[in-house]
């Protein structure tokens, strides 16, 4: 059976399909945030099979097909590839209504040509047709980002990761710039076990020890240093439970010194020690001219049995609901009153917080550059046609939404690129649905406008992408 994927999916009026096929279609990509692997873009990798580029890390996919009754062994397990790749196909007809269904078929068609719907009956058939053409080169990793015309992969790094990938490309001359974000949860983490170890790793890295705070403080900003001499353009940060606690340097280095000699620590000392420390990074960030992204309101490792069994990242991770305007507000006003807030993007996994989120961005705006703060895009469990369509309408209600800087993939997989075709058809049907209905102009050349800048040119603004579209 042929697939519902018309080259007007989720276009439903004539505005709609004009700007779409007029203007979004063709724009390049720039993908400011994911996590996909520089060393398989050095490699110019082609992967064995489909499971191995869909289904190796993917915890969307393993969610739902736990959520199938599919075994663990099929799914993180000692089964075949193939073996694997059935079990997904099973679970595919029941996926109606999740993005993953129409990502999965827009993947197939626009990667394989496969133009028919994934089941168990036609399966075995794709699997052949696509492991074929996964073995040429138009199918490697390289091929892929020309395909796509991807100029800019922004990847997630930890502070003490060497970036030797990224540095062989950057001394290779490579047509799409890959830039390692600076991604420090680890160091931040005071309370977490693993803290210490970090700390070991970051000593390494800085190649001096690390004895105090003074030293710690050193040693991050030799490493952003170090990112920024290989092409860093911002940083990430994961945070699960918002905080904010005045304090100051001597404060946070007790509570550091507290942690080296294995004392205990209070909520509040932890507290003050992420809040100096993120201070202190967020002014290194605005010196370097980086973007500041902070991602909250993620549970994360849910399911103690199972981060037992197979660790962190596994798809046991949950939407939070704790309550962070106060804290935000303390952050980002203790940055800017001493003209220490970077350009920032923030992003929350409950979309409870969208007006939240937007209305904190419109109190940080300068003349800078335009959307210095942004409420970034549906994220996580919220990258659906309903979560898209609820952020940007809430980004024009209360903002501008013509400085949204748009979609990414936040994926490890190289097939997902198909996500900004997603995202670009669902804007463009949402300004189309606006022009029908009489709530803007039908005037070509600002839509041309929006298009444009919100799917591509804002971003590379904001991030101070040097665009060239790859060639080879």
């Amino acid at each position: 059976m042929k697939t519902f994927i018309t080259e007007d999916f989720l276009l439903y009026n004539d505005t709609a399909k004009a700007i779409y096929h007029g203007t979004a279609k063709h724009l390049p990509i720039i993908d400011y945030h994911n996590h996909l692997d520089p060393q398989e873009i050095l490699e110019d990798k082609n992967y064995r099979n489909l499971t191995e580029i869909w289904l190796a890390g993917d915890h969307y996919k393993w969610r739902a097909m736990r959520a199938n009754g599919i075994s663990e062994d099929y799914i993180t397990g000692d089964k075949s590839d193939y073996e694997k790749f059935m079990a997904w196909a099973k679970t595919i007809p029941n996926l109606i209504g999740n993005p993953l269904y129409h990502w999965t078929h827009l993947e197939l068609l626009n990667y394989f040509g496969i133009d028919e719907v994934l089941n168990e009956k036609t399966a075995p058939a794709i699997w052949e047709e696509a492991n074929r053409k996964l073995a040429t080169p138009e199918l490697s990793v390289r091929s892929i980002l020309k395909k796509e015309q991807v100029t800019f992969v922004g990847t997630t790094d930890d502070p003490t990761d060497d970036l030797a990938a990224h540095k062989k490309l950057a001394e290779e001359g490579y047509e799409s710039t890959v830039s390692p974000s600076f991604r420090p949860d680890k160091g931040l983490g005071i309370e977490k076990d693993e803290f210490l170890s970090w700390v070991e790793k970051l000593e390494a890295a800085a190649g001096f020890a690390i004895e105090d705070y003074a030293a710690f403080l050193k040693a991050l900003s030799d490493r952003v240093d170090y990112f920024e001499a290989h092409g860093c353009r911002s940083s990430d940060h994961g945070i699960s439970v918002l905080f904010y606690e005045e304090t100051d340097k001597q404060q946070a280095g007790a509570v550091f010194r507290k942690r080296l000699d294995g004392e205990e620590l209070s909520a509040a000392e932890i507290d003050q020690f992420k809040t100096y420390t993120l201070l202190e990074l967020a002014k290194l960030y605005t010196e370097k001219g980086w973007v500041m992204q902070l991602h909250i309101n993620a549970l994360r490792n849910t399911n103690t049995k199972m981060f037992r069994r197979i660790g962190a990242d596994a798809g046991f991770d949950s939407i939070g609901d704790l309550l962070l305007a106060d804290k935000l507000v303390g952050l980002l006003d203790a940055m800017d009153v001493k003209d220490q807030l970077p350009r920032t993007v923030l992003y929350s996994l409950n979309s409870r917080d969208n007006n939240i989120l937007a209305a904190m961005a419109g109190n940080y705006q300068n003349d800078e550059v335009p959307g210095k703060v942004q409420a970034g895009t549906a994220w996580w469990f919220n990258d659906h046609i309903d979560g898209m369509e609820a952020h940007m309408k809430t980004l024009a209600n209360i903002g501008l939404i013509s400085n949204f800087v748009g979609m990414l993939t936040d994926s490890r997989s190289f097939l997902s690129f198909s996500r900004h075709e997603y995202f670009r058809r669902i804007l463009c049907n949402l300004l189309g649905t606006w022009v029908e209905e009489g709530k803007m102009p039908n005037d070509p050349e600002l839509l041309e406008k929006y298009v444009k800048n919100i799917c591509y040119y804002n971003a590379e603004q904001f991030f101070h992408v040097k665009a060239q579209i790859p060639t080879a």
